[in-house]
């Protein structure tokens, strides 16, 4: 990298003022900083590039290596329920044999679980409707225009 100090910095700022002339060089300045701007932008878009390529590469050896894993699960997963299946019927093949030289009674059946239709998410008031009714607790909401007609003061010419 170029070593730029304040001194070099101050000695290309009076040459340009030199070369350029007072009247240019805000605006030569601007397009150069401008430059300099979408040049430091397109260095960094790169490299935001790079780093996505590198991770991306990453997550497919990864995903990969996770899929190995999940398939060989799978596989011991299956080999050992095929055994567990053998062995299970081996066991109860002796069983079934057995039960049918034994009087076994019949097993208890429940009948299915049926929902009682509850209600449950509306709630039920502590206060009964005809204590409600008897001390003047408003039991049903009222809409605005309802409530503007009922409590609007009567005028002395409808009378």
């Amino acid at each position: 990298m170029i070593d730029l100090g304040v001194s070099k910095m101050a000695l290309i700022g009076a040459i340009a003022l030199i070369v350029i002339g007072p009247e240019k060089l805000p605006g030569v300045a601007r397009t150069v900083g401008a430059l300099l701007g979408k040049a430091r932008r397109y260095v960094a878009d790169v490299k935001n590039e790079v780093n996505r390529t590198m991770e991306l590469d990453e997550l497919k050896k990864m995903k990969e290596t996770m899929e190995s894993a999940a398939r060989d699960v799978q596989s011991s997963v299956q080999t050992t329920a095929t055994e567990f299946e053998q062995s299970w019927n081996e066991a109860t093949s002796g069983l079934e044999q057995a039960a049918t030289a034994v009087d076994v009674p019949p097993m208890v059946v429940f009948p299915e679980y049926k929902h009682p239709g509850k209600k449950w998410r509306v709630k039920q008031g502590a206060m009964p409707q005809w204590y409600k009714a008897r001390s003047g607790v408003r039991t049903r909401a009222l809409s605005g225009a309802a409530r503007v007609a009922r409590f609007r003061p009567r005028s002395s010419a409808q009378g």
